[in-house]
C-alpha cells in the first residue's frame, strides 16, 4: 500500500500601513494540482517516505495554529487516517537551494539497462529487487524500510542489467512540484512570498 498527499494552498493579505493581516483563506486543493506519489519530493520537502534521504525543509510542524476553518474541518474529516501533517510558505520554498544534494545515497538502488550504442537508460529504481538482492545478500525488510545504503557510485552489473547507487540533489524532486509552485508563485504576486503556503497531509 502506498503513500499520497493531499492539503490545501491558503493566502493572507497583509496591510502593512496597519500592520494587520486578514485571516488564511483556502485558496486551492492539493488535489487540482499534485497528482504524483513521489517519494523523493514527499521526502525532500516534508521528510515522509524519504528514502533518498534528503535533509527535510519543513517536516512534521503540524497544522498551523491560525489554520483557515475550511481547512480544518476538511483535516478533520481525515481524522486517525492522515499523518506527517506539515506546512510551508512560498518564502520558504523560494530559499531552497535546489543543487543541495542528499545526505546519504538513495537507499533505493537505481536500475538501468543499456541502450544498442552502449549508453544507459534508467529502468526505475526500488528497495528490493529480486536479482540485486541475490546478488548482494539485501533483504526484503531492508529494501523495504529503506535501512540500507551503499556507497554513492558503487555499480553492479547483474543479468545483464546496471544497478548503480544515486545521491540525490533536491532539484531531482522539483518537477512533481511544478504546476503547485506555479500556482504559489502566481498567487504570491498579489499576496506576498510569506502570505501564500501549502498546508499537507499525507494518508495510505
Amino acid at each position: 500500500m502506498g503513500v499520497d498527499i493531499t492539503g490545501w494552498i491558503e493566502c493572507r493579505q497583509f496591510f502593512l500601513l496597519e500592520s494587520e493581516t486578514t485571516p488564511w483563506q483556502p485558496a486551492i486543493s492539493l488535489g487540482f494540482l499534485f497528482h504524483d506519489r513521489n517519494y523523493d519530493a514527499f521526502g525532500c520537502l516534508f521528510g515522509v517516505k524519504n528514502y533518498a534521504n534528503f535533509r527535510p525543509v519543513a517536516q512534521g510542524r503540524g497544522l498551523p495554529g491560525d489554520v483557515s476553518p475550511e481547512v480544518q474541518a476538511e483535516y478533520e474529516r481525515w481524522s486517525d487516517e492522515a499523518f506527517g501533517t506539515s506546512w510551508i510558505s512560498w518564502a520558504e520554498i523560494k530559499a531552497i537551494d535546489w543543487e543541495e544534494p542528499a545526505e546519504l545515497p538513495d537507499a533505493r538502488i537505481h536500475r538501468y539497462r543499456r541502450a544498442e550504442d552502449g549508453s544507459l537508460i534508467f529502468d526505475g529504481k526500488a528497495g528490493w529487487d529480486k536479482d540485486f538482492a541475490e546478488a548482494v545478500g539485501h533483504s526484503l525488510i531492508e529494501g523495504v524500510l529503506g535501512a540500507c545504503t551503499w556507497p554513492e557510485g558503487q555499480e553492479w552489473e547483474i543479468k545483464g542489467k546496471i544497478y548503480r547507487s544515486v545521491r540525490l540533489r533536491r532539484k531531482d524532486t522539483r518537477a512533481s512540484w511544478e504546476v503547485t509552485f506555479s500556482v504559489m508563485e502566481a498567487l504570491a504576486r498579489h499576496y506576498g512570498d510569506d502570505g501564500v503556503r501549502m498546508i499537507v497531509w499525507f494518508y495510505w
